[in-house]
């Protein structure tokens, strides 16, 4: 039994444990929770963008009520010298007092704090397609139910109050007439029958033509630039101008028939009130769709958003690409992708193959590397400016000179076309390909390589039959990178190939049915060319979201297939059958 000098109170040995406990905790766990934190603060501005993008995108499509909206006579608000405005309330705000004394703005009550912002349409009467209201100037909100929203070929979509449909026939419908909407729907429904119709015989049959007269004009003008011209030369003139008039005399009849077709278009005239209490009239060839907003049931709603969201995505832009659809920008976007895809794919996969399994490892390879890596940070600008001097002015004068030389001096592939911009983005994204197959490679087990080998088989037989197999995942994901920054990319397209409105689609039906010389349109230029280039920024906003939420859409979906492809290839090469 020890003395009580080393005997030690029971108190003292519980903190000398905790105390030991306290030591031996592994450092850096709070850390964890730090890191934890960052992971949902960018998850949550993740979420926060694509649903701000999503909300955003799919109203532009919803159909909303109309609002009449009186304003209070004490108050001296007016709209076109009137008392009453009709529109759509889009947003509701606090107002910008700042010009405002302190003591005005310690008088304004809650209400005059506030201010709506209603969507007008009717751009050719009012000169504006928005306009903001106090809220304490307003006096009462209704919605009406005989207002009628039309989305027209020009100037945007129109509120009003129906009043009239003269007839060709002389007849008149009045808008209290119990056939008066039947008749109207019908009409609209023929005019875009015609329009349909139109549309066919101007830009696919008239168009073919176009197009090979485009090119009997400038074999002509190469003969016409001749000093003098051989007998096989005059024969060959001669059959240029043959085939000339051929091409015209098939040119008239469709040309009159689109006139006629035409003329038909603006047969009916529709007379309508505006809400100032003029009298306004249109063809009724200048209505797309139309429909009562304040009539309508959720599932009304429902398939006018349906129709709408159609018509967006299938649809040509008109009125400077501020209305209409987007369909030549998302087919352009699309195609530019896959023709990117396919160029950079061979060359990233056969420099990372050279680069891991053929080059000696030394101070070359490793500069050859570092040059990569840098090149992935490279601002895009700096490789369209690279395309368009390498590709555009080199290449393509070369190829117009080889092949194109009675085109000259208007260029063929020698300005920028979409076999350019494909071209450049995979100039561009190249070295990620590389970088993910080396890495891939080298996933890759050397027991492979070393039992392939020890059976007789060559090294490009064992690269090609068991390396690459295996490593096909890590390639796809190379490819998934690649795919996700080329799609979204813009700068270097202003270079090499991108423009506001390409009359003509990259593919079509007309020989040689793929034209790599043609100028396309893109969708993430066509948000640039909205929000910025826009004469009416406020009236351009629900398309920038639109077509950003097209954009991310379509690179989801070109992503998610590459993404399953590499699952199955995974499944497929497995390491266990090695």
């Amino acid at each position: 039994m020890g003395t009580d000098a080393n005997r030690r109170a029971p108190e003292d040995i519980v903190c000398k444990d905790a105390d030991s406990r306290r030591s031996t905790r592994p450092r850096g766990e709070t850390f964890v929770w730090v890191t934890a934190m960052g992971l949902t603060v960018g998850l949550t501005m993740i979420v926060f963008l694509l649903g701000l993008v999503v909300v955003n995108g799919f109203g532009v499509f919803w159909p909303r009520s109309v609002a009449l909206i009186e304003f209070r006579e004490d108050r001296g608000t007016r709209f076109q010298g009137g008392t009453k405005a009709l529109g759509v309330i889009t947003i509701e705000q606090e107002r910008d007092v700042r010009d405002l004394s302190l003591e005005q703005r310690a008088s304004l009550h809650a209400a005059d704090r506030r201010e709506k912002q209603l969507f007008l349409g009717n751009r050719d009467a009012f000169g504006q397609a928005f306009a903001f209201f106090p809220a304490g100037d307003i006096r009462s909100v209704t919605y009406p139910d005989d207002v009628i929203r039309a989305e027209r070929l020009e100037w945007g979509d129109a509120l009003f109050f129906p009043v009239r449909l003269e007839m060709e026939d002389g007849s008149v419908i009045q808008a209290d007439d119990p056939t008066f909407n039947s008749l109207l729907l019908k009409r609209v429904d023929d005019v875009a029958a015609r329009r349909a119709q139109i549309h066919q015989i101007e830009r696919y049959e008239i168009g073919r033509i176009n197009l090979q007269m485009h090119q009997l004009e400038q074999e002509e003008r190469f003969y016409s630039r001749q000093d003098e011209l051989t007998a096989q030369q005059r024969s060959d003139r001669a059959a240029v101008a043959r085939r000339m008039d051929q091409l015209r005399a098939q040119y008239q009849p469709l040309a009159d028939q689109a006139a006629r077709l035409r003329s038909k278009q603006h047969q009916d005239t529709f007379v309508y009130r505006l809400v100032t209490g003029d009298e306004r009239s249109m063809s009724v060839g200048q209505i797309v769709h139309y429909y009562y907003p304040n009539r309508l049931t959720l599932v009304g709603r429902a398939q006018i958003f349906a129709g709408q969201l159609w018509r967006f995505l299938s649809g040509f832009p008109r009125e400077a690409n501020t209305e209409g659809g987007i369909f030549p920008a998302i087919f352009g976007t699309f195609v530019m992708t896959l023709m990117m895809s396919v160029a950079v794919m061979p060359f990233g996969v056969m420099a990372a193959i050279y680069l891991r399994e053929y080059a000696r490892q030394g101070l070359f390879v490793r500069a050859v590397r570092i040059a990569i890596n840098n090149l992935a940070g490279v601002p895009s600008i700096v490789f369209g400016i690279f395309g368009l001097g390498f590709f555009v002015y080199f290449v393509g004068g070369g190829i117009d000179r080889m092949f194109f030389d009675r085109a000259l001096p208007t260029p063929t592939f020698g300005t920028g076309g979409i076999l350019w911009a494909s071209l450049t983005l995979a100039l561009m994204t190249v070295p990620v390909v590389i970088v993910a197959t080396e890495e891939a490679l080298a996933a890759v087990p050397r027991g492979v390589r070393e039992g392939s080998l020890a059976c007789g088989a060559s090294k490009w037989q064992t690269i090609r039959y068991l390396v690459l197999p295996a490593s096909a995942p890590g390639i796809m994901t190379g490819l998934v990178l690649a795919m996700a920054r080329g799609a979204g990319e813009v700068a270097p397209l202003m270079l090499v190939g991108v423009v506001a409105l390409a009359p003509n689609l990259p593919l079509d039906s007309v020989f040689p049915f793929i034209h790599l010389e043609r100028k396309f349109m893109h969708l993430g230029f066509h948000i640039y060319d909205l929000g910025f280039q826009s004469p009416d920024s406020e009236a351009a906003k629900p398309m920038v979201f639109a077509t950003t939420l097209v954009l991310i859409l379509l690179v989801v979906v070109l992503n998610l297939v590459a993404i399953l492809v590499r699952n199955h290839l995974r499944k497929k090469f497995t390491a266990d059958k090695f």
